[in-house]
C-alpha cells in the first residue's frame, strides 16, 4: 500500500502549512503514519485474509503458467530451429520466450508489484477514510508539522521539541474505532511515540461503570 497512496502518505511524514501561520504562535507537533492507521482499522484483517487468497490462488497460478509457457515456447524455438524455419518466425518466439523468461527471473518483483496494487484495490474506501479523518484533526487542531512515527525521535533529539501529539488519537476518535494499544489506544493524547512492543506498552484506563 505504501505505493498506492504516495499522494497521500507525502503529507504524513513531514508536513508543513503556509507561511500565514503567525510566528508569534506557538508551534504545534503532532506525529502519525497513514499506513499504519489503514491497518488499524476493523476491517483491515478482511483485506489481509483476501490478499492471502489472492497469492496463493491467482498468483500462483500465474506462476505456472509462464513456466510452462516458457518450456512450449523454447521446445517451440528448438524444433522450428531444427526444421528450418524462416528468420522472422523464429525471431517472432524467440522475443515471446525472452518476455515470459522475464517475467520469471524478476518474479519478485512483479508478483510484489501485483499484491501492492490488489492491496490497494481492497483498502483504498479504507485510506480514503483515514484520510478524511486525518485532514478534520489537522485543520482543528492548527498542526504545524506532522512526522511519522520513524522519524519522532531523531527530530525530538535535534529541536529539542517538548511536546509532540499523538494524532492516531484524535483520528480514530474521528473514525469513531478502538485504537489499539500500541497506537496510544486508551491512553490521552502523549507526547511519545507509538510503541511497537506490546509487552512494554501502558495498560488501559478502566472503562467507567
Amino acid at each position: 500500500m505504501k505505493k498506492v497512496l504516495i499522494a497521500v502518505v507525502a503529507l504524513v511524514g513531514l508536513l508543513v502549512f503556509s507561511n500565514e501561520t503567525k510566528a508569534q504562535a506557538q508551534v504545534k507537533i503532532g506525529f502519525f503514519d497513514l499506513e499504519t492507521m489503514v491497518t488499524a482499522m476493523p476491517g483491515y484483517g478482511r483485506v489481509d485474509s483476501l490478499l492471502q487468497i489472492f497469492e496463493r490462488d491467482s498468483l500462483t497460478a500465474e506462476y505456472d503458467f509462464f513456466q510452462s509457457e516458457f518450456k512450449r515456447l523454447d521446445s517451440t524455438f528448438k524444433a522450428d530451429s531444427t526444421s528450418g524455419k524462416p528468420k522472422n518466425v523464429l525471431d517472432l518466439i524467440q522475443r515471446q520466450r525472452n518476455d515470459v523468461a522475464i517475467n520469471l527471473i524478476y518474479w519478485q518483483q512483479y508478483s510484489q508489484q501485483k499484491i501492492e496494487a490488489k492491496r490497494n484495490q481492497l483498502a483504498g474506501p479504507m485510506a480514503n477514510q483515514v484520510f478524511t479523518a486525518y485532514q478534520k484533526v489537522l485543520q482543528k487542531g492548527n498542526y504545524a508539522i506532522v512526522l511519522n512515527p520513524q522519524a519522532l525521535e531523531q527530530y525530538s533529539l535535534r529541536m529539542g521539541a517538548t511536546k509532540i501529539e499523538n494524532l492516531f488519537v484524535p483520528v480514530a476518535k474521528e473514525l469513531k474505532i478502538q485504537l489499539p494499544e500500541e497506537l496510544g489506544g486508551g491512553q490521552e493524547e502523549q507526547a511519545a511515540p507509538p510503541k511497537t512492543n506490546p509487552g512494554t506498552g501502558t495498560k488501559p484506563a478502566p472503562k467507567k461503570n
